[in-house]
């Protein structure tokens, strides 16, 4: 039912655009409003294709290291440390396969069936054109970060509470990726389990579970318009993720070394957005609020399952750690902590 209002909310938006061109016959009028129409759906369809794979990326960088150890540590022990995250981009989501038969409003020029990059993918561009009351609308497809590997630092803190209870934060600022930027925060909260069986204690083997939320924002270049009536404003699309992540880990230590190993699952929330500066055609036509709304049809929850696992080697309070975490994608994470006690 709310899908459908939002539908149905979204034609009068477009009725009261056509009806803009009082000029025009009532056929005409019904002819423009089923071009802008068809434009939104080929729009929607590619602004998915394109950012979606990103933004799955950015839930396994944003799993990554939340857990620097299970152990129980004293209370109101401080850890501080500078992370650095390595995400590869596989092969299989740089790129996607668009053809003619796909698109109600748009035509590829001069092809009928091309790859064409994601927002991971390389600087490939084709141009997709389509008429809206009779007036060209060019666009030049997308191009991607263009990276094998995508690379971003952060700042990521603890301080442990009572009980073996343990409270985590972790902040990006805002990193510069070609023709992007991304970004991730949030906190977490762990409590030490070994602590209730002694034995696993003398063993030197921590148990521990976290539980966490982040928000990551990823932004890429996206469309450049060419039309009769200006830019359309559509030039820079925004993914944002709301992720919950349930973390259980254990770990065995060897003196001054730490391995460990963790199961972790996700629940992320997304959501797309175009947030490009305001096009000319706002004037006439508000295709970025339109566009928006439209967007909203490809909202989406998913759940992710992701192993990792883990090194830590102390140098007196100054601990080096690495990571890899693998399951979907592949993700590798070095860092170096403070820790004060």
């Amino acid at each position: 039912m709310q899908i459908s209002m939002h539908n149905r909310f979204l034609k009068y938006i477009i009725i009261g655009i056509c009806l803009i061109f009082s000029c025009k016959s009532f056929s005409q009028t019904a002819q423009t409003f089923e071009e802008i129409g068809r434009f939104l759906n080929d729009a929607t369809l590619y602004s998915e294709k394109y950012i979606t794979p990103a933004t799955d990326g950015a839930v396994y960088q944003a799993s990554a290291g939340w857990m620097t150890s299970p152990k129980k540590r004293k209370l109101y022990d401080v850890t501080l440390g500078l992370y650095g995250n390595v995400f590869f981009v596989p092969k299989r989501d740089r790129n996607f396969q668009i053809s003619n038969s796909d698109f109600s409003f748009f035509t590829i020029e001069n092809q009928t069936s091309v790859t064409v990059p994601t927002a991971l993918g390389n600087d490939t561009q084709y141009y997709l054109v389509g008429q809206i009351d009779n007036n060209e609308v060019r666009m030049q497809t997308p191009k991607g970060v263009n990276q094998e590997t995508v690379v971003y630092p952060y700042l990521q803190g603890s301080i442990s509470l009572w009980k073996g209870f343990e409270v985590v934060g972790k902040y990006s600022t805002k990193v510069k990726l070609k023709r992007g930027d991304y970004q991730v925060y949030g906190f977490g909260l762990k409590h030490n389990f070994s602590q209730y069986f002694k034995s696993l204690e003398k063993k030197k083997i921590n148990l521990a579970a976290l539980l966490a939320f982040s928000k990551e924002n990823i932004s890429f270049d996206f469309i450049d318009t060419y039309t009769s009536y200006g830019n359309l404003g559509i030039n820079r699309i925004t993914g944002k993720v709301d992720t919950w992540q349930l973390q259980f880990s254990a770990s065995k230590e060897w003196k001054k070394f730490e391995l460990m190993a963790s199961a972790i699952s996700n629940r992320s929330d997304f959501k797309y957005m175009l947030t490009g500066e305001r096009g000319q055609i706002e004037d006439v036509i508000p295709v970025q609020y339109i566009l928006n709304e439209k967007l909203r049809d490809i909202y989406k929850t998913k759940y992710n399952y992701i192993a990792e696992i883990s090194g830590r080697y102390q140098f007196s309070k100054i601990y080096v750690q690495t990571s890899l975490a693998f399951g979907k994608f592949v993700n590798t994470n070095i860092s170096v902590q403070y820790e004060f006690n």
